[in-house]
């Protein structure tokens, strides 16, 4: 008999299960457990990243009291990530509304780079268009390993931006890389749990931000 297709989320479901009560006490339990998980990684990576988090959003309060811009940018579901960075930024439920922008948004750019040129420099190209120095380049992986994010990092860098990624694992290349000034990373082998940790690294980020350009204003 064939592997069902469903095999790999639910592995601890038995093929042979047919009663609904025992398969809702598996299910139920599966999700108890991944959600105790995914707390501990997200409590666990704030504590340890919290003093880089707050150097990072120092250094983005920096460069957008000098009049620059945030370009945030990932594949697959860290485009999704880098999207809501940016909308959060320049749309925020609360604070200082600062200037933002995706570029894995747009689609006709992204298909007609990555058609007539190459993916590895679909955001590469999106910098070189629309960055200045003293802009920030954020990164979202969960591999921290992506050819076209790296590539972004070193154009971002050459071009006198500051640089954050946000990565998984060990941090991969981001993490070893000099062209990444910030990197945060989250600590786990899983791509849906580095995902689920990331979203609140992003938002203390944001958090982070917010108290920084108080002070800013304040002073």
């Amino acid at each position: 008999m064939s592997p069902e297709a469903s095999d790999f989320l639910y592995p601890f479901i038995e093929r042979e299960e047919t009663g609904a009560e025992s398969l809702l006490t598996d299910l139920a339990t599966s999700a108890s457990g991944k959600w105790a998980q995914s707390t501990k990684l997200r409590l666990d990576t704030l504590a340890a990243l919290g003093p880089e988090i707050r150097a990072t959003a120092a250094a983005m309060a920096e460069r957008f009291g000098a009049g620059g811009q945030l370009f945030s940018f990932g594949n697959g579901g860290s485009s999704t990530d880098a999207l809501e960075f940016a909308r959060v930024l320049t749309r925020p439920p609360w604070g200082t509304p600062v200037p933002a922008r995706s570029l894995a948004v747009d689609q006709a750019v992204l298909t007609a780079i990555s058609n007539d040129v190459g993916f590895e420099i679909v955001f590469s190209r999106q910098l070189i268009a629309y960055a200045r120095p003293g802009d920030i380049a954020l990164g979202f992986s969960t591999s921290g390993n992506s050819d076209n994010l790296m590539a972004a990092f070193a154009e971002a860098r050459k071009r006198g931006m500051l640089t954050i990624g946000l990565a998984g694992y060990d941090g991969g290349r981001m993490g070893a890389s000099d062209d990444v000034a910030h990197c945060l990373t989250v600590r786990s082998d899983s791509v849906h749990r580095i995902q689920e940790a990331q979203a609140a690294v992003a938002h203390a980020l944001w958090d982070a931000l917010q108290t920084e350009l108080r002070q800013e204003g304040a002073a």
